[in-house]
């Protein structure tokens, strides 16, 4: 199978103690389908529903949480914080959108904010003089997860935020852009840069108009 960036996103933190919970998780980390009558029991305070929401959706916050703010101990405090608030806001989510978007924008907001106190927010690849590329497909089968953990930490981390938000996460130049506090402009440069820069740290050769 080819690897890709959703390749790490199982392989970053050990399931919950106690006995394993079957969530029906699609091929993106975060789309777990929760039941309504799930959700039901949570925002009824009952205990198990939180513990079981917990379960299914440690691995991607904790996930997310790590590519932003590159450090394991801040990605631990951004879990329990986004659980703390699940379990404060459950009552807010009114199910317009599904749970698993609704939980993950908690996610990245807490990572972000942690970023901003942390005065790291400025770190990103100079887009001075370059010219935007379109859609960039992230590296695929050319390294093993190790290398891509690697090569990720390398990055500067705007850039490395903006990389995972757009090719693992899903979202828009124009989401990303508004996270950011910054322009689309700068998520598609962030992107195209950040991707070139990838590939070099994982010495993959770019070949004009193709793809490894």
């Amino acid at each position: 199978m080819p690897l890709t960036m959703h390749s790490l996103q199982a392989a970053d933190t050990p399931p919950a103690p106690g006995p394993p919970a079957v969530a029906p998780v699609s091929a993106s980390g975060f789309a777990i389908d929760v039941p309504g009558a799930l959700l039901q029991r949570a925002r009824a305070g009952e205990r198990a529903a939180f513990e079981q929401l917990y379960r299914w959706f440690e691995r991607p916050t904790f996930t997310l949480a790590l590519r932003i703010c590159g450090d394991r101990d801040a990605a631990a405090d951004v879990l329990q914080d986004t659980m703390l608030k699940m379990i404060d806001r459950i009552g807010d989510f009114r199910g317009a959108s599904p749970f698993w978007g609704w939980l993950r924008q908690i996610a990245v907001n807490e990572s972000l904010m942690r970023l901003r106190r942390g005065r790291r927010f400025d770190g990103h690849l100079d887009v001075d003089g370059y010219e935007l590329a379109g859609d960039t497909p992230p590296p695929s089968a050319a390294a093993d997860a190790a290398s891509l953990q690697r090569a990720l930490a390398g990055l500067p981390v705007v850039t490395r935020s903006v990389l995972w938000l757009y090719h693992a996460e899903g979202f828009t130049h124009e989401e990303i852009g508004a996270l950011m506090e910054r322009t689309p402009s700068f998520s598609k440069s962030q992107v195209a840069r950040g991707t070139r820069r990838l590939r070099e740290l994982l010495d993959t050769p770019i070949r004009t108009g193709a793809l490894p």
